[in-house]
């Protein structure tokens, strides 16, 4: 019997107070998590075109499981060795409409550098 999804652990970097550095800007420090049954998807930019001269490229999505409670706002998904920053502050979706074993959809841009 195989499995209905080939889910993975990803390491989640969660923003915390950081300190000043010697010119006075903030640094961001983070502590890490693992995340399992986390479900990654290639992002797409079918949706970005001239009507979507705004639009954000979304290099990573990820279905997050359900129950995994914490905002992901300002965090950090690493996943096969690439980190990835969230987009906004994904929201669960609402109880009893979705079966299934994920919470919300985590649509996240590359970081380089």
């Amino acid at each position: 019997m195989t499995k209905p999804f080939d889910t993975r652990d990803v390491k989640l970097l969660v923003p915390t107070g950081g300190k000043a550095d010697r010119f006075g800007a903030q640094v961001t420090e983070y502590i890490e998590e693992t995340v399992a049954g986390v479900l990654p998807q290639p992002g797409g930019t079918s949706d970005l075109g001239a009507e979507r001269p705004n639009g954000r490229k979304v290099d990573m999505t990820f279905h997050w499981p359900r129950g995994h409670a914490r905002s992901l706002a300002g965090c950090i998904v690493e996943f096969d060795g690439r980190r990835y920053r969230v987009i906004g502050d994904p929201a669960p979706y609402i109880d009893g409409n979705t079966p299934g074993p994920f919470d919300r959809t985590v649509e996240t841009e590359a970081v380089d550098g």
